[in-house]
């Protein structure tokens, strides 16, 4: 399945009064590489496998599978992931007929908040809410699985 999502700083704490959802994860690598990431990732009682592809030179669209694993086999294979990890609060909040995923960071990266939106087609509009920021759709410093090894607080201005 090809991924084809948008990604923001956010430039106020507005969004979590929109908020439906909110989740804790922790995820980390099993491979970092930029052609293939393998991610390990566990939220409250759910576990996923998930496996990215190399983005388009634009950053909008890539390659991504996902497969739901038991919780068990998960904490497992955090065992032989890559040093580091990352930990974050996720908000849902649903703007007209998409939906933002909105990650406020924890640990290593804290002070980092990051909103995407996942489209059908990479020029579809699509509405802007007031605590959207920059774009940074593109930018593999915002990308988590090069956060695990260069996090926010080594480069935040």
């Amino acid at each position: 399945m090809i991924e084809i999502e948008r990604k923001f700083l956010v430039k106020s704490e507005d969004f979590k009064k929109e908020a439906y959802k909110k989740t804790f994860f922790v995820q980390a690598y099993l491979n970092t590489d930029p052609e293939r990431t393998i991610r390990i990732r566990i939220t409250d009682d759910h576990a996923f496998m998930t496996i990215k592809g190399r983005s388009t030179e634009n950053g909008l669209s890539r390659f991504e599978w996902e497969k739901e694993i038991p919780v068990s086999e998960a904490k497992e294979l955090l065992k032989l992931c890559e040093p580091g990890k990352i930990e974050k609060y996720r908000y849902l909040i649903k703007q007209n007929d998409h939906l933002y995923e909105v990650d406020e960071f924890l640990g290593d990266n804290q002070d980092l908040i990051l909103a995407e939106v996942e489209l059908q087609q990479e020029e579809e509009e699509f509405s802007r809410p007031q605590w959207l920021g920059e774009e940074v759709t593109g930018d593999i410093n915002y990308y988590n699985s090069n956060l695990i090894n260069n996090p926010y607080k080594n480069w935040k201005q």
